[in-house]
């Protein structure tokens, strides 16, 4: 008994070890992409829409890859696609491509972290041994949030002093990123070695769609239209119609995650002790309060009726962590699946599925968001995704749960 529990306390501490510099590696790369887009290949709006289809690709191709390889555990596939992530982000950083490989090497980076997604859920989960899986999965995210926060530190000191830069021929921030890819892999080795849970060692369903999952799958086609708002529109307002550099968006990443270390575990507690449909509620209402603010605050930048400084700007920066933030709120989805799950192998491939789901209408999302923006206004964007925030409202009507 107690060799057995070293062992457990041994596969946590790897299991760890890997979500945080698999957190730090991810988070020196999304707390610099726009601007590196930005400073490196003058993209316009648009552009920053039409770049996330080869972005989000990845995710409609999740399910058909988890599908390919169902033989192999979870965690050889996590090895995988780290592997696929590091490669993709080592390159970018070491050359300066034209502007279509480039395109082919986000597309790898972005193929290798969507794979890793389900698998590392499915994983932490596995994990979790008293059955408080909002505990279990708000301490993951919470030491995930504390290394995404480490993460905007080194942009923020490594670009205020120029220790960063793309102006160099090499983009060290993507090499640094890199390295701690490359590190999962060889603790994702070590776990598997020592790792032999039934359901992460299971042969996996190759493809499950079944109707008693109708409301997950609802919700997260929602979060591809609202990870759109989070990730590409929400931080271009803040670097095209304020002018924000990649200093202050690092100080404001810092500020979201430092929250979030403590936000994040507590939202979990929250699950185990409030149950899902309340938090369902406080997530949909909170997608629809910020993006209307949102458009209020980009209606009145492009017109010029609020000034680009003071009490205005600081509320953007305000919407843009609580935003950030939000990010993390995927945690109740899963422990939403978690319940409603029929089998337990269904969990991996339902996830994967709705990765698949989720990417398909971000691509759209983002291809349409940037037309809407350059022809009628950013406001209207963020206007609409708050209206559509009211189908997350009527999914937590519906659903019923025994918590």
């Amino acid at each position: 008994m107690k060799s057995k529990l070293m062992n457990m306390r041994k596969e946590m501490l790897l299991y760890l070890l890997i979500i945080a510099f698999g957190a730090l590696g991810n988070a020196l790369i999304s707390n610099v992409l726009s601007n590196y887009l930005k400073d490196v290949y003058a993209i316009t709006a648009y552009q920053r829409g039409v770049i996330e289809f080869p972005r989000e690709l990845p995710g409609l191709f999740s399910i058909f890859i988890v599908s390919a390889l169902s033989m192999y555990s979870d965690i050889r596939i996590a090895m995988f696609a780290q592997f696929l992530a590091a490669t993709g982000i080592l390159f970018l950083g070491l050359f300066t491509p034209i502007y279509g490989l480039m395109l082919v090497l986000i597309f790898v980076n972005s193929m290798g972290a969507h794979l890793y997604m389900p698998m590392s859920q499915s994983i932490g989960i596995s994990l979790i041994k008293d059955g408080k899986f909002g505990k279990g999965l708000g301490q993951y995210n919470g030491l995930i949030t504390a290394f995404q926060m480490s993460g905007a530190i080194i942009v923020l000191i490594g670009f205020k002093y120029h220790f960063l830069s793309f102006e160099t021929p090499i983009k060290y921030i993507f090499v640094v990123a890199a390295f701690f890819l490359f590190a999962t892999v060889i603790l994702l080795f070590y776990l598997d070695r020592r790792m032999h849970h039934p359901d992460i060692h299971h042969n996996k369903e190759k493809f499950v769609f079944r109707k008693a999952y109708k409301y997950y799958y609802t919700l997260v086609i929602m979060f591809g239209v609202q990870k759109q708002m989070m990730i590409v529109y929400g931080p271009w307002m803040l670097i095209e119609l304020l002018g924000v550099k990649v200093d202050t968006l690092a100080i404001l990443a810092i500020i979201g995650y430092f929250i979030g270390i403590f936000f994040i575990p507590a939202l979990g507690r929250w699950l185990d002790r409030f149950g899902v449909k309340k938090l369902l509620y406080a997530d949909a209402l909170s997608f629809i309060i910020v993006y209307a603010l949102y458009g209020f605050l980009s209606a009145g930048f492009t017109t010029g009726t609020l000034a680009t400084a003071g009490i205005s700007v600081f509320l953007a920066y305000g919407l843009f962590i609580i935003d950030r933030m939000s990010t993390q709120m995927g945690i109740i989805r899963t422990v939403y699946l978690k319940k409603i799950a029929i089998d337990s192998r269904d969990i991996t491939p339902t996830l994967s599925l709705g990765m698949t789901m989720d990417h398909f209408i971000s691509i759209i999302a983002a291809f349409l968001g940037g037309i809407v923006w350059v022809k009628w206004g950013p406001q209207y964007i963020f206007y609409l995704v708050s209206l559509l925030s009211f189908v997350n409202l009527y999914v937590a009507y519906k659903v019923e749960i025994t918590d």
